[in-house]
Parts: structure tokens; sequence; C-alpha cells
């Protein structure tokens, strides 16, 4: 790895698209000038098969080559996580890939099965740490209604090293991480948005879906943050506040069509997204994506 992860949790963690070539299949080949654009910004860690990558509208088996792509193309200039999740058969043999094909972590995705019982999630993610061999894993926590005590349990698994926490309760938040080891790093699950609050009770870093299209704005809040100037962060996060609105709409079913999106007007076409995300945007939508990147000199 180019750093340790810990630090490198601490900073930005960019999720990138699954892009699909004109016949709908994934094309990682694609990749190469966001992964370069994103490394030169300096963004931290590059997470293959995260939810901006479409994982649960890929199956295994694409979900395996975007990984061994991901890692093949960054070529260790930064650490890589593998997005892992689904059933805990699959998410095994993910684990045991990842590791393979040289993967620096995990991303345990938080189960969406809806008989989830707490004790059930954490013999989840030991299984999954197990059949890595020992790879580092980032608990991706999308609800938090098991409550603080139960968090802090489930990060206290040994090879829990952080948490993206992806829900709007800094409150909760500031509990759980009163409760857990010191060790593990919180990161702000939110993107750039959410990143100052959830800071400021002790999140540290950021995931970020816009770092396929702007890294470097992406940096600077990072930076602005991590100075604890978090007037100079707001200003920034003003900024590009459009294109994270454009994101959230549709119950956040325009998440990665706003990305592909903006990519498709830089000129660099990655594709549509698969259902049940919103394909196309909408005129108006497309409308407002169009004059945020020219704005802000983006367009192709």
């Amino acid at each position: 790895m180019s750093k340790p992860l810990a630090e490198a949790l601490r900073g930005i963690s960019g999720i990138l698209v699954t892009p699909y070539d004109a016949a709908g299949e994934i094309a990682p080949e694609k990749l190469g000038p966001i992964i370069d654009r994103a490394v030169g910004a300096g963004v931290d860690i590059l997470v293959a098969n995260g939810n901006t990558g479409e994982f649960y509208s890929i199956d295994e088996q694409e979900a395996a080559r975007m990984c061994a792509s991901i890692v093949e193309q960054v070529a260790g200039r930064a650490p890589v996580l593998a997005g892992i999740g689904r059933n805990i058969r699959e998410a095994e043999r993910a684990a045991a890939h990842a590791r393979k094909v040289g993967a620096d972590a995990l991303m345990i995705h938080q189960t969406p099965d809806p008989f989830v019982a707490p004790r059930g999630y954490a013999d989840y993610v030991r299984r999954v740490v197990a059949a890595s061999d020992g790879l580092p894993a980032m608990l991706y926590l999308r609800n938090d209604a098991m409550g603080p005590k139960a968090i802090a349990e489930l990060v206290s698994i040994e090879g829990v090293a952080g948490v993206k926490w992806a829900t709007p309760n800094p409150m909760t938040l500031a509990r759980a991480i009163e409760m857990s080891p010191e060790h593990v790093v919180w990161v702000g699950g939110l993107a750039e948005v959410w990143a100052p609050p959830l800071c400021a009770v002790g999140a540290r870093g950021f995931t970020s879906g816009l770092i396929n299209v702007w890294p470097e704005r992406s940096v600077a809040i990072r930076d602005a943050l991590a100075a604890g100037d978090y007037e100079a962060a707001a200003g920034l996060i003003a900024g590009m506040r459009v294109f994270e609105d454009i994101r959230a709409e549709e119950m956040g079913g325009t998440n990665v069509t706003g990305v592909k999106s903006a990519l498709a007007l830089m000129g660099e076409d990655c594709g549509g997204v698969r259902p049940p995300g919103a394909w196309p945007l909408t005129d108006a939508q497309q409308g407002r994506l169009a004059a945020f990147l020219a704005d802000n000199g983006l367009a192709g």
C-alpha cells in the first residue's frame, strides 16, 4: 500500500463506478482515466464494488472481475478496498478472491436481508474476515437501529479496522465511538455534504462518488476539515451541492445516474445504470447537471 490503511481511512474513500459498454456488459478498462485523475488529485483510498459501483446490480462474477481490474489499474498507488456482501457463501468467496488478487482491505456491506439479528450480522462479519485470511475490514453501516452498544460489540470483532457510517444520526455515531475500541476509524459515509457534522462528533474522512468527476474538490474539502476550517469546507461543499442534490433525488435512485451522466458529459462515457436505478436523468436534471459542469470548467 502507498500508505497505512488507518491513515488512509482518515482521508477520502473514493467509490468507483462500474462502467458498461454499448451492450451493457461491464467494461472495467474504461476506469483508467478516472482512476488516474483520482490518484493524481490525492484521493486516499479507492473502493471497488461499492454502492456507487452498483454492487447489487452486478453479479458475483462481474464483481470479482471489477475488483481484480481495479487492483491492477491502481497498481499500488493507493489502497484498494473490495466491496463484499450478499449471502454468506458469496461473501466468503468474494473475500477470498479479494485476498487472492491483492486488495488491501474489505468493505463489508450491511446485509439487506429483512431478518437481520445483530448477533447474526456479527457472525457474518467474522466469517467474511476469516475467509479473507486476515484482510482488515471496514463495515458499511446504513442502518444504526441496532443501537450504539450492539454497534460497539460489532466493531470489536478482530479484524475490523473502520466503519463507514452512512446514517444521518451524528449523536448515535458519537455514542458508538465512545463505546468502541480506540483503534477503529469512523468514516463519514454520506459523502461530502454530511462530512462536517459527522466529523464534528468524531468521524474522520468521508466517502465520495464525486471523485469520479471532480476529485480535486473532494480533496480540498478533506483538507479544510482536517485543518478544522469548517467555514472553508462549507463554502467548498456549497459549490458542489447541486451535484449531490441531483444524486439524492427519486429516493436516491439517481445516485449513480448523476455520476455516470456527468462522466458522459465530460467525454468519459461509462454507460447507463441498471435497474432499479433510474436511467437516464430527466431533462430538468440533465440541464442542472450540465450547467454545474460548465460553471466549474468540467464539461468535455
